[in-house]
This record gives C-alpha cells, structure tokens and sequence, in this order.
C-alpha cells in the first residue's frame, strides 16, 4: 500500500505521476469509521484504498460489510473516526464544510440505485441541474447536459420526464448527471439494483464504454457476478478489505 501522506497534502494532483504511471484520485490510508459508543459500532477498520485515474473498479461485499459507509466516506458525504482520505489530491481533513461541498462538486460524480430524478423536470433538466453547486451559468449547463446525454445514448429522451422512462433510461439519465462537470471519479452504488436483468447488462456495457472512454468509476455492489466484469474488484468483510483483484493495491 501507499505510504501515510501528510495531512498537508492538498493540492491537485497532475493528470500522470512523473514516471509515466497514472496518477491516484482516491486515497485512504488506514481509514476508520465508528458510530456509538454504548457499545461502538464499527463500520470501517482500518481500510486502505487507491484508485488510480482511468480504473473500472468494483467494491463487493455482502450486506453489512462496510461498503456503503466506504461509499459515504470516500464521496465526503460522511468523514471518517480516524485516518486520511485525499481526493483528487486533496486532503478532506483540511476542508470545512463548504469547502467539501465545492470539492465533491467538482471532483466527484454520483450514482445512486434510486435514480433520484426530479419527476417535474426533463431529462435534460435533471442533468443540467447537477451543474449548479458547481456555479456553472445556465448556457454552459444545458451545453454540457446535452453533451453528456449523447454520452450516454439519450439525446433522443432529452425532453422526456422520468415518469415516461424506463428504468435503465432512468439510470442512464443518472449516470449522465454524475458525468456532466467532468468529475475525477465517479461513484456508483449498485447502479444496476432496480433495473430487470436486461437494462442492468445495458447499465454495465455503458459503463465499461465509459470507462475505455477515458472516465473513472468505482461501483459498490453486493453483486459477484456483475463485481467480475469489472477491471478490478476489492472485496469488503465486517469492515476490512479482504481481497483486491489488483496486484498493486492487494492489502
């Protein structure tokens, strides 16, 4: 694993390291998460995790293993016990609140299973809206939200709410709202739980095209046999890594 950086590291990181390697997005270096005291509940235990830019990871495990708390942790949405989490360089423990909400609308885009779409809103709406913690102006917005539905294979459904979509044409919507302001990484959780069998291998093979395209994405899943399709699994037990699929990373 990675050695221990000092907590003043909080600048943005170049697109390579300088010996030609990709450059890490995301770092934890021995991360805990404990709620409670009587007795404490303890989520995470000791986790270290790199994400290099360009990976297609999965992070498995069964219900309870940590991965959602691992999730929260590493979108910001929830700081850890102890330990230190960078993303995009940045070191979470040295950012307010404020600062955290810019840097999670900068540099991270998320995916959750329940869509969670404006229903009253178009398509292009919904993904144009991602944009506006980022302070991007309403031209520049509908610009990018168009660009990131033709990623995805929606221009056509722009002007379609939700309620007349189906549900991967939902989650493509979704994933397309985690693109449009070109995140550092993007964090997908079980993006194929509440879609049939069908739109979930659509789901996947998109997300793969988006990651020979150039995109960073971890998906969290309790799901083996989709975790195997990726490049790269790390496998969560009672809060630890336990397994990483991936040689340099392997704990």
């Amino acid at each position: 694993m990675t050695a221990m950086r000092p907590a003043a590291a909080a600048q943005a990181r170049p697109a390579a390291e300088p010996d030609g390697g990709a450059a890490p997005v995301l770092e934890l270096h021995a991360v805990t998460k404990t709620y409670g005291d009587r007795p404490p509940v303890h989520a995470l235990r000791g986790v270290s995790l790199t994400v290099n830019r360009g990976e297609l990871a999965a992070i498995v495990g069964p219900s309870g293993s940590g991965k959602t708390t691992l999730l929260h942790v590493m979108g910001t949405l929830e700081r850890p016990t102890a330990g230190c989490v960078l993303v995009d360089g940045a070191d979470v423990a040295g950012l307010d609140d404020r600062q955290l909400a810019a840097l999670r609308a900068r540099s991270i885009g998320f995916v959750f299973q329940q869509f969670f779409l404006a229903e009253h809103q178009t398509a292009l709406d919904n993904v144009a809206d991602g944009l506006l913690y980022a302070g991007t102006g309403i031209g520049e917005r509908r610009a990018r939200a168009e660009q990131a539905l033709a990623r995805v294979g929606l221009t056509h459904r722009a002007t379609f709410r939700p309620a007349t979509m189906s549900g991967g044409e939902r989650q493509r919507v979704a994933i397309a709202r985690a693109l449009a302001g070109h995140p550092a990484i993007v964090l997908a959780d079980e993006p194929t739980g509440n879609i049939d069998s069908a739109a979930g291998a659509s789901i996947l093979e998109l997300l793969q095209q988006l990651n020979a395209d150039g995109a960073t994405i971890v998906v969290i899943t309790h799901d083996r046999d989709l975790a195997s399709r990726l490049g790269r699994q790390v496998r969560m037990l009672d809060g630890k890594i336990v397994a990483d699929s991936s040689p340099e990373h392997r704990p």
